[in-house]
């Protein structure tokens, strides 16, 4: 007799049945998230040593006591209990203020590739790995599964759409070191009229700016990585006042309207001061003009 099959219930793919770990109790699992100014996946993507980085510093607890580090990163553009491997570390020597780690080759295959699943969000962040590498969920233990393998180690997200475009400044940074083709195609053909918020608490500040001219959205949001100002007034005198890493930290980047690369510069001034006038930018934001 056939068995019923639920197909909008799939089984679970463990973390254990693709992956035999022996002597998992020599291993601590390092649940890395945002740690209120950066994201460890842009950190990672950006600079691997950066990512390093994240397993040499030491609180003041002694937290990765045990000989390896199953290190794991938040995918946050999937939510709070999505994971990707970041590489198994080992640690050489543990000093009062730092570790010294390793990246080994166990587990190389996966890293920045393999996604995973957990019902984890308790606040530690360095625990045992015994308590996720299982099959059974119990009040204490969270069995890891696989979200996802991807055929590519991840490097950035993709380009959603000229309709979807929400970016942190960490985000827009990743995409434009490292010259990700889908989002540098669609942006360097194509004029528009853009949204900087400062999102934090007592800011919240918009500002209405323009890429027209030949060099294209692209290269107008690559100005502000450098110079965080881009090159504006009104931003110039923020970051003066806030500091650079408050602003990297606070920016967000949205696309209000794009138009093609034909465009008559006039067009998309005259779209600009309409963005100005509809989101009040000059009485309540960062606009001056």
């Amino acid at each position: 007799m056939a068995t019923e099959t639920n197909l909008d219930s799939p089984p679970r793919i463990l973390l254990t049945d693709i992956w035999p770990i022996e002597n998992v109790k020599d291993y601590k699992v390092h649940f890395a998230r945002w740690n209120g100014s950066d994201q460890p996946l842009d950190e990672w993507v950006k600079d691997r040593s950066i990512w390093t980085g994240w397993q040499e510093f030491r609180p003041t607890r002694n937290e990765f006591s045990r000989r390896y580090i199953f290190s794991l990163m938040n995918f946050y553009p999937d939510g709070v209990q999505t994971w990707l491997f970041g590489g198994i570390f080992r640690v050489l020597r543990r000093h009062a203020d730092r570790y010294e780690v390793e990246l080994t080759d166990y587990g190389r295959q996966f890293i920045g590739r393999l996604k995973l699943w957990s019902a984890y969000t308790n606040r530690a962040t360095r625990v045992n790995f015994e308590n996720h590498y299982v099959r059974e969920s119990t009040p204490k233990r969270y069995p890891m599964t696989v979200a996802e393998i991807l055929r590519e180690p991840f490097s950035g997200r993709a380009f959603p759409g000229y309709e979807k475009i929400d970016l942190s400044f960490s985000e827009l940074e990743v995409l434009a070191r490292n010259d990700r083709p889908d989002w540098k195609t669609a942006l360097e053909h194509v004029k528009g009229v853009y949204l900087i918020t400062d999102s934090s608490a007592r800011t919240r500040r918009h500002y209405v700016g323009s890429a027209y001219g030949d060099d294209g959205l692209w290269a107008r949001w690559k100005s502000y990585i450098d110079t965080v100002h881009g090159g504006n007034v009104e931003l110039r005198a923020l970051v003066s006042e806030k500091g650079d890493a408050h602003c990297r930290a606070h920016f967000r980047f949205a696309l209000l309207e794009y138009l093609p690369a034909y465009a008559l510069d006039e067009t998309v001034l005259g779209r600009e001061a309409h963005w100005k006038q509809v989101l009040m930018s000059r009485e309540f934001g960062l606009n001056q003009n």
